[in-house]
């Protein structure tokens, strides 16, 4: 990307100030590098999300930002909704709160080895995965708006959890003001058989250790120490918030002349959020913020199962819960005023920063739990939520490597397996259905997550807390 079109504020801040129809300047958090190789497409969409009506202070990219539907992903902008400010529906993107569990096992690196290729094939037959990918469970019609109404708290009724995990999900297990009759009956079809699936993409679900800690005190406020074993889980609303986006989309397009919305780009179709499709959209984007967070605490519980069959001595506990793809109502400081706005985040995470009241109290102290997911065969992260982070961004954060080519490029430039041949040498087992969805994935299509999270660090969205290295994923 031309460094001329920004105003550089610091070594990771890049401001594009206001003009033509934006209304608030746009800033990217990355550093030099990161921002030179960023896609021309991530300006113009930022530059775009300015444009909407009703944003507030600026609208905001992270620093694994690249070209998304209408928001770039890593995208985050806040919305005033007693200024016109609108909900759109490309601004949380089509996967619908997906995000990412992190799991303490109770096991260290030397536990695992022994068991590791028992463990990746368990979890693999256990944990289905891939392009309609459908699971043992098959929720009827009656009972889905129960689940889009409940979320992780349905999941436990029906014996899928422990009442601990809810203390550790976002949102307690359960979005608030979920409508599931705003869910179309055909997105309500397609989640029926879906439910306990990692579906395909970037979702996965990985067995890591804690190979650095780089904050102590945090990281012992949060359980971790190196050698110490987790489980991630990255997933989503799969079929049925897909379809939810879909359909919402082609209704916030054609409903654009009538709120007298000027989209600079039509995949930016939104509708004021005090309008009645915005309220609409809202009520089944919370349906589907549910199914997320459902579908995510069944997949923690046949995660259990493995894990109790091959390791008996385990003990799976929920470190923390959190979703990137959401327009959530939350209270910031706006111009010296605390207000009530919509945060878009579409690959973003929240970060909230320490004594915040939403944090778990055990946590608080600490800041929340950024859950920084890497690509298949590189590192993750643990980071901290910060103080800075509300002045700097609404308190989010990036939310994994951000890809660095089409999947596309990636299918001609890989073989899927090749890949597993590579990572295996490298002692890191990958467990997939499908050849072409690991190629897609591959490493090298990513950027590097270590430069991401450092710039993150840098930029005081949040603090690196642990390096996790991946033993075994399971991908779709």
């Amino acid at each position: 990307m031309n460094l001329n079109y920004f105003v550089q504020k610091s070594e990771t801040a890049w401001q594009i100030n206001p003009k033509g129809n934006m209304r608030v300047p746009a800033i990217i958090y990355a550093d030099q590098g990161l921002i030179e190789a960023m896609d021309e497409k991530v300006y113009e969409q930022i530059t775009n999300v300015a444009t909407l009506p009703g944003i507030v202070n600026a609208a905001y990219a992270m620093p694994d930002a690249h070209w998304g539907y209408g928001f770039p992903i890593g995208g985050v902008a806040a919305f005033d909704p007693d200024e016109g400010g609108v909900i759109s529906a490309g601004g949380v993107g089509f996967d619908i709160s997906c995000g990412v569990r992190a799991i303490h096992t109770g096991l260290t690196k030397q536990d695992i080895l022994p068991v590791k290729q028992k463990l990746a094939d368990k979890l693999a037959l256990d944990i289905p995965a891939g392009l309609g990918s459908t699971g043992v469970i098959n929720i009827p019609i009656h009972e889905m708006d129960k689940m889009l109404k409940g979320g992780a708290k349905w999941a436990l009724k029906r014996g899928w959890g422990e009442n601990a995990d809810l203390h550790r999900t976002e949102e307690q297990g359960c979005m608030s003001g979920a409508e599931p009759g705003e869910v179309s009956e055909r997105a309500k079809k397609r989640q029926h058989r879906e439910m306990g699936t990692l579906g395909s993409g970037n979702h996965y679900l990985e067995v890591q250790y804690v190979e650095q800690v780089c904050h102590e005190k945090i990281a012992n406020g949060y359980g971790l120490r190196e050698g110490d074993v987790i489980v991630s889980i990255h997933c989503g609303s799969r079929g049925l918030g897909h379809q939810i986006g879909t359909e919402f989309l082609r209704s916030m397009a054609m409903a654009a002349n009538k709120y007298n919305i000027l989209l600079p780009d039509r995949e930016l179709a939104c509708a004021p959020i005090n309008s009645p499709l915005g309220q609409s959209y809202l009520g089944a984007m919370r349906a589907a913020i549910n199914c997320a967070l459902a579908n995510r605490q069944i997949l923690t519980h046949l995660t259990r199962e493995v894990f109790s069959r091959v390791l008996p001595e385990s003990r799976l506990s929920v470190l923390y819960d959190v979703s990137h793809n959401t327009c959530k109502v939350e209270s910031h400081i706006i111009n010296g005023k605390k207000m009530n706005v919509y945060i878009h985040r579409k690959g973003a995470t929240r970060a909230f920063g320490p004594g915040h009241p939403d944090i778990p109290k055990e946590l608080r102290p600490y800041g929340q739990p950024v859950l920084i997911g890497g690509s298949m065969g590189t590192c993750s992260y643990i980071l901290a939520g910060t103080e800075e982070s509300e002045k700097r961004a609404f308190s989010s954060a990036c939310h994994g490597a951000g890809r660095a080519m089409s999947r596309h490029q990636a299918k001609r430039q890989w073989r899927g397996s090749v890949l597993l041949k590579e990572l295996e040498s490298k002692g890191i087992l990958i467990r997939s259905p499908s050849m072409r969805g690991v190629a897609e994935e591959a490493p090298g299509a990513y950027k590097d997550v270590n430069e991401v999270v450092d710039a993150a660090d840098k930029a005081g969205l949040a603090h690196k807390v642990a390096k996790l290295s991946p033993l075994i994923c399971i991908k779709g």
